[in-house]
């Protein structure tokens, strides 16, 4: 499985097996185009091959959307309709938050760090807290 933390400068992507129920960071990807973006996306799907992709969903702490939150599901429309994989929309309120405070305690610059154990940046953790809170949530179903 690959899934996406969707920004408009930044794309985390983080890596999981639905089985054992264990997410990864695995990139971000910086791009400034949309062209830019997908074709960083077609080289990751080629490799990993996903049988399923998961979109965080950004909305408001009380739940309701916001402006990036329509972004983020025509990115999934768009993704779903590319590569033909089943695609879930994930809620991830504070993940990009929860990323960036465990870089700091941890004492390292969450997107530009160079240190080993962030070197996806906190743009993949977040896709990787997204990930595993798919898993969480589908395992206490």
């Amino acid at each position: 499985m690959l899934a996406f933390d969707y920004g408009v400068k930044r794309t985390g992507v983080a890596s999981g097996e639905l089985e054992i129920g264990v997410a990864h960071p695995l990139a971000t990807i910086r791009a400034d185009t949309r062209a830019a973006r997908f074709a960083a996306i077609d080289k990751l799907i080629r490799e990993w091959q996903p049988g399923l992709l998961v979109v965080g969903l950004p909305l408001h702490p009380d739940g309701t959307a916001h402006e990036l939150t329509r972004a983020a599901r025509n990115f999934a429309a768009e993704l779903e309709a590319r590569y033909q994989v089943p695609l879930f929309l994930h809620d991830e309120r504070y993940t990009s938050a929860v990323a960036e405070a465990e870089m700091q305690t941890a004492g390292k610059s969450g997107v530009k760090s160079r240190h080993p154990e962030s070197k996806h940046g906190v743009d993949a953790r977040a896709a990787q807290l997204i990930l595993q809170g798919f898993f969480d949530e589908r395992a206490t179903a």
